[in-house]
Parts: C-alpha cells; structure tokens; sequence
C-alpha cells in the first residue's frame, strides 16, 4: 500500500503527503505536518484540518483509500497546529471506543521533542499544577495556583547548546497546550512559540559575522513551534500487546539541530568563516520582541527554583499564577 496519504484541499488550499508510520486493519497511525490542524478550530472553522481533508477523499474514493477498503477513521487525540508527529486513529467505532478509554485514563505514554531557549541545569525536572484558560486571551493557558485542571510533565534534558536545549517531554496529564505553558512557565519558552514566549531561531544569532544577501531579509531556520510529538506506546486495543509508534524528525528540526551543533555547542569550535571581502552585505537581523520572564512583572512571583538534584519538581504555589 501507498507509505503516503495524498490530500488536497479545494480552491488551492494547500497539498499534503502525510506518511504512514503504522497500520493494520484496526489502526492508522500517521506522521501530522505542523501548519495543518487536526480537526476543526472552532475560531477558524474554514481552515483546512486533517480529519476533514480525510473524510473527504474517503468520501471521493480515492486509490489509498480504495485499497485501504476504509469507510471510517476517527482520530483518538490531537496534536496542535504546529506541532508534528505521530496521530493515531481508528479504522472502526468499537476501536475508538477502546482507544478514548485509554487517552481517558491516560494509559499511553506520549513522548515529545522540544527544541526550547535556555535550559536547566539539573538533567532532569518536573513541572506540576493547575493549568486554566487565561481570562483575556482566547485559547491561551495559564498556570494557576487554585483554578484549572491538575496537570504534570515530565522533562529530560538531551542535548545542551548554547542558548538551547533540546527536551524530551512526557506529559502525564493531557491537558490543552500542557507542554507549551509548562515551558514557559519554567522560563524555557520553545522556539518560535510566539504564544508563550518563544521567538524564532535565527542563523544570525548562532554564527557570528552572518551574512545575508544584500536587500534580502533573513529566513529563520525555525520559524514555528518546534516541539514534535515523537514517540506515542500504549496497548493495543484489539490484541492487548504493547504498541510503540515512533516518527522520525521533520527536516526542519533536523536543519535547526545541524546548525546548531555546528555553531552553538558549549566549548566548541564554530567552522571558519567565509571570506569577508564577498559581494554580499551583513544586514542586521530583523529585531524580535523581547522574551517577557515571569519574574519582570513586580505583581507575580517568579517560579520557584528547582532543586540541582536530577528530578526536581516544580509545583505552581500560592501567587504563582502566570499573567500576561
């Protein structure tokens, strides 16, 4: 069968060829693209959604999904907008059933790669609390210390850069934007998340004396949110056997990651630079909006300081709420 699932929206709306990473007669599990949403947003019903855009070329008989013998797929979780990586869905009603039951009982263990700024210095840490929509801004979560639902992640630190760190995340609750306001409550904001404090990723801030072409604006290396859903284990609803689906990295975090590696390891040698009597012209990088740290506003306090110890938690306390 076809490794690739073709959709296309109507009017021009966009083109997608989205990977299978698992299959069998009761699962699809496929690698979602960041920049296509999961299903419809109840802000902006019009825009293109994975689930729609299958159910539709289900509908129109389309070759994969003809020799697939489909005539139902229902997702069982949600990846956000920019996230990418593993989405599973059922083939029938009775497996989504089974499958809701466990995201329910928060049975799965979901496991995320987030290229975030900063980093701890402990290898470990845990962030716990109240997480509650934000009272002015729509679709925004806050930490709180008395409102919300009760919510946990888990974080390990994989690689260490300059200014960077790249996290594993294993979120324990599945609450909406969890790992996202986890971060940025933890004062390490994920790259390009320009909703909780995150700011792109720029070559001009990793290789010194970067060089653009003259009259050319500098392209981000990681311009979206850079947190990837990698690994989803859970039991499989049928047999009962253990599942692991994993989802490799998307080239845009494979790009950003070379970069920096090659420029932004701790104590390394960046490579030589080019020879500085070229055509083109240094064009300063375009200014970013400052990352706001909890602890500016003197209203709020600042996050407690985790422990140095590996596994360190970090709970939201009494006048720890997160306020824009």
């Amino acid at each position: 069968m076809d490794p690739f699932l073709k959709l296309s929206a109507p009017s021009g709306g966009g083109y997608w060829e989205v990977p299978v990473l698992y299959e069998d007669e009761h699962l699809l599990a496929l690698d979602k693209p960041s920049g296509l949403l999961t299903s419809p947003d109840r802000y902006d019903p019009e825009r293109p959604n994975l689930m729609r855009l299958l159910h539709a070329h289900i509908a129109r008989g389309v070759p994969w999904a003809k020799e697939r013998g489909l005539s139902y797929l229902a997702n069982a979780h949600r990846l956000d907008l920019e996230t990418s990586g593993v989405l599973l869905l059922a083939k029938t009603k009775p497996v989504l059933t089974s499958l809701t039951n466990q995201f329910g009982a928060e049975k799965p263990l979901k496991r995320y790669l987030a290229l975030v700024q900063g980093g701890p210095s402990e290898d470990a840490f845990v962030v716990e609390g109240k997480l509650a929509p934000h009272p002015t801004r729509v679709g925004v979560m806050q930490m709180h210390p008395k409102e919300g639902k009760r919510s946990q992640t888990d974080f390990r630190v994989l690689e260490r850069f300059i200014g960077y760190s790249t996290l594993e995340c294993l979120p324990r609750t599945g609450r909406t934007h969890q790992i996202r306001a986890h971060l940025r409550w933890a004062n390490y904001p994920i790259v390009g998340d320009r909703v909780y404090g995150g700011a792109p990723l720029l070559l001009s801030e990793l290789k010194s004396h970067y060089r653009t072409g003259k009259g050319r604006e500098e392209r981000p290396l990681m311009a979206r949110v850079a947190l990837h859903a990698s690994i989803l284990e859970l039991s499989h609803p049928v047999t009962g056997n253990p599942l692991k689906i994993e989802a490799p990295l998307p080239k845009d975090l494979r790009v950003a990651l070379k970069y920096l590696r090659k420029y932004a390891v701790p104590g390394g040698i960046a490579a030589p630079e080019p020879d500085a009597d070229r055509d083109s012209q240094a064009v300063p990088a375009p200014a970013e909006e400052p990352v706001r740290e909890p602890s500016a506003d003197p209203t709020r306090r600042a996050r407690p300081k985790p422990d140095s110890k590996p596994g360190a938690k970090t709970r939201a306390g009494e006048g720890d709420t997160w306020v824009y």
